[in-house]
């Protein structure tokens, strides 16, 4: 069975930013380490009353995810997010080692309010982090108080040590019969929009009613390797979506990169069943630099592994000029249906995938509006 270390704890206590520290630490030193956020499995709404948290279905697509990573050759597995503070989550196919993170009050508010600056909810921060303060569920718990991310992340290691040893043999994957339904890629380079868009698209068809799941194909590649496997990639679509369909979702926004190459093939194999429908955004030079320049200094989302974050001017420069390229070709190769985005908001992006009548689940008075 395959080692996964999950770190739990509070909003804002600073779960993603420690694990994926971790991740990058054990991959430097040559260990096939892959990493998932919790939060990115079960995103399949509205939630159903006998799993409030949606705890089980995570568990149950933690499981499919860890045993494709190992199939792709990751050893351990790092994990952030929320659990449930009454009871031990179970992950068939793994040895589970659960590292909760705390912070005292004020600095758990003060953290949580520099991320969202969302007062409304510290009083529910506050009562979770109490319920896990006063819960039993962990196998070990670190202060973060008064801590730096890079001294939690020593902390951690060192009261964690020996994690990494594995028993017995690998996780069997996933069989699950293929799922069908209506699947909605929104696609392209980066820089025209694609999370943002497939968001907003998500978002809209759950107002319309529907029962609805969206995945980000990025969040669900950190695996053993480096660059992206759309086999593994499509393999962790696959079973998601299927758990989402056996709680009764009517379809699935996904959002990622696609390549002027084959990129596509392992999605169409691994999804026989449904109904795959990519859209391809496009947008030109002056718009991709206006979307990407700014992305060194903040990003579009706190996502793990944000490949923008942090870069000098000079390299996203040559983000920009890729991202250009790379445009060129899937505008030659002409994959999907083409959605300018140039000089277009997100809504007005969103109205115009919708206009396609590529996704069968929008309303059309919500198109309309």
């Amino acid at each position: 069975m395959i080692p996964v270390l999950w770190l739990c704890g509070p909003p804002g206590v600073g779960k993603t930013s420690v694990a994926w520290r971790i991740r990058a630490q054990l991959r430097d030193t040559g260990v096939a380490a892959a990493y998932a956020d919790i939060d990115q499995l079960g995103m399949c709404y509205p939630e159903r009353g006998t799993d409030p948290g949606q705890h089980q279905l995570k568990a149950r697509n933690l499981a499919s995810v860890v045993a494709n990573f190992a199939a792709h050759g990751a050893t351990c597995v790092v994990v952030s997010g929320v659990v449930d503070p009454a009871h031990r989550v179970a992950v068939p196919g793994v040895v589970l080692t659960l590292c909760r993170l705390r912070a005292d009050r004020d600095e758990l508010v003060r953290r949580f309010l520099a991320r969202s600056g969302d007062e409304a909810a510290v009083s529910s921060v506050l009562a979770e982090a109490d319920e896990l303060d006063a819960g039993t569920i962990a196998d070990l718990c670190v202060d973060t108080t008064g801590l730096a991310v890079p001294e939690v992340v020593a902390t951690v290691t060192a009261a964690v040590e020996g994690w990494r040893v594995a028993t017995g043999a690998p996780p069997p994957l996933p069989v699950f019969p293929a799922a069908d339904g209506p699947i909605l890629w929104v696609s392209g380079v980066p820089g025209v929009g694609t999370s943002m868009v497939a968001f907003t698209i998500f978002q809209r068809t759950l107002h319309a009613g529907r029962t609805v799941g969206y995945l980000d194909l990025r969040q669900l590649g950190f695996g053993a390797a480096d660059g992206v496997d759309h086999g593994l990639r499509a393999a962790n679509v696959a079973a998601v979506w299927r758990a989402y369909r056996d709680l009764g979702a009517d379809g699935l926004v996904i959002a990622g990169e696609i390549g002027a190459d084959d990129a596509a093939v392992p999605y169409v194999k691994a999804l026989p069943a449904a109904t795959l429908a990519v859209c391809r955004l496009h947008a030109d030079r002056a718009d991709l630099a206006r979307r990407i320049l700014p992305r060194g200094a903040r990003g579009s989302w706190a996502q793990p592994g944000d490949p923008l974050l942090g870069r000098s001017a000079g390299k996203l420069r040559q983000v920009v000029d890729r991202a250009v390229a790379d445009g060129e070709a899937l505008e030659h190769a002409e994959i999907g249906v083409r959605v300018d985005s140039s000089g277009r908001c997100v809504a007005e992006t969103a109205d115009a995938v919708l206009a396609t009548g590529m996704w069968p689940l929008q309303h059309r008075a919500a198109i309309d509006r």
